[in-house]
């Protein structure tokens, strides 16, 4: 385990100095995260006027619950379109980065629309499993919410991959998902330390910025340095979602590179002893 963790790290130092040569990777997770703000703006209204997600938790009329989780499911299927979509166009970049490459905005996005119905099928897919977990959450309350945490943690791992695989592979979903799954044998203690390592590396770095938010705040209340506390808390926004980004583009930087060696694909970023020790190989 120590010896992952430590191989962990020099991935993130690489997957950093790919994002340091790539800088136009952090233009995909801006994006993303502006058309999630987007779809999840245009379904304020339907959601709350329809009681869709109030129908799927009570024994409402089956007219009106059947009415509620297609509302539900359709917010569901636009978020995870969006998210894939971007993250098609990261992986792409990424991994033609990695591969030697030069990838571009323009090319990555290109390289997303291509696959637009791989995309489209995934988010179906995605939506359609969120949607389930949902339900199940909702009707049976308190341990429907830990079977849930179970169930989307085991999801997570079988699907960690599939992104690549609709990249490199261009398989429809449910054959990415089927790769991804039987890639899991050997690559389950990287992605379970990867995942680890980054959310703490980023757990620390945020919380300068939420310590800054603090002191604007009581700033304010205590000495009414409004324009002062004001600053601070814009400054720490945006140090907040700059990191954001950052961990966005590396973490899928890190997830191209973790498909390409189980492939035997290497790049001068990435060299064969640091994914061959950072990989956990039961063939």
């Amino acid at each position: 385990m120590f010896a992952k963790l430590s191989y962990t790290w020099e991935l993130m130092g690489a997957s950093w100095d790919v994002l340091k040569r790539t800088k136009g990777l952090l233009i995909f997770p801006l994006l993303s995260g502006i058309f999630c703000l987007l779809v999840i703006a245009s379904f304020i209204y339907p959601l709350a006027t329809s009681g869709a997600l109030e129908s799927i938790d009570q024994d409402a009329p089956l007219s009106v619950k059947i009415g509620g989780i297609a509302v539900v499911f359709l917010f569901y299927f636009c978020c995870y379109f969006v998210i894939t979509f971007f993250n098609v166009a990261i992986v792409a970049g990424a991994i033609s980065r990695i591969a030697g490459g030069e990838p571009t905005v323009s090319g990555c996005l290109r390289e997303a629309v291509k696959r637009i119905h791989l995309i489209l099928g995934w988010a179906l897919v995605q939506a359609t499993v969120s949607l389930i977990l949902k339900i199940i959450e909702a009707r049976a309350k308190r341990v429907g919410k830990w079977i849930t945490r179970w169930l989307g943690a085991a999801w997570a791992l079988l699907t960690f991959l599939v992104v690549p695989v609709l990249v490199v592979e261009e398989k429809g979903p449910i054959d990415a998902f089927k790769e991804s799954a039987s890639l899991l044998k050997r690559t389950w203690g990287e992605q379970i330390v990867g995942n680890f390592g980054f959310g703490l590396v980023f757990f620390l770095l945020m919380i300068p910025g939420v310590a800054v938010m603090f002191f604007a705040i009581f700033l304010a209340g205590s000495t009414g340095g409004s324009a002062m506390a004001l600053t601070l808390v814009v400054a720490a926004i945006v140090y907040l979602v700059v990191l954001s980004l950052i961990q966005s583009a590396l973490q899928a930087i890190f997830q191209a590179a973790v498909y390409m060696h189980t492939q035997g694909v290497y790049g001068e970023a990435f060299p064969v002893r640091l994914l061959n020790g950072a990989m956990s190989q039961t063939e």
